[in-house]
């Protein structure tokens, strides 16, 4: 199992990733960070909020379709771990189905 302070150093390249991500594609969602909470704000005010769990190991992301929960595989890739399916997918879909916007953020 991969240490929490991995786990904490991973989950900061990812949150800056994303917000860099919003910026450079321009869209129109707005992000805040408050005590290791990425929250992503639509234009609509909906929300999908991106919490960090280090101490389990995991992402947990919150969107109007579902609480979903993420966890490292061993090619250091966010997936899900209900489904299997990689993080940045979900992300994207959620935040298309949320803002009406077609969004395709690249990390």
């Amino acid at each position: 199992m991969i240490s929490e302070s991995a786990v904490n150093e991973r989950l900061d390249e990812l949150m800056m990733a994303i917000e860099d991500a919003i910026e450079d594609a321009e869209v129109e969602i707005d992000y805040e960070t408050s005590a290791g909470i990425l929250t992503l704000t639509c234009e609509d005010g909906s929300q999908v909020i991106l919490s960090r769990q280090p101490s389990m190991g995991q992402l947990w992301m919150a969107a109007r379709s579902g609480g979903f929960h993420y966890e490292l595989d061993e090619g250091d890739e966010w997936r899900c771990t209900r489904t299997g399916e990689a993080f940045l997918p979900m992300l994207n879909r959620c935040l298309s189905e949320q803002s009406g916007d077609s969004i395709e953020l690249q990390l």
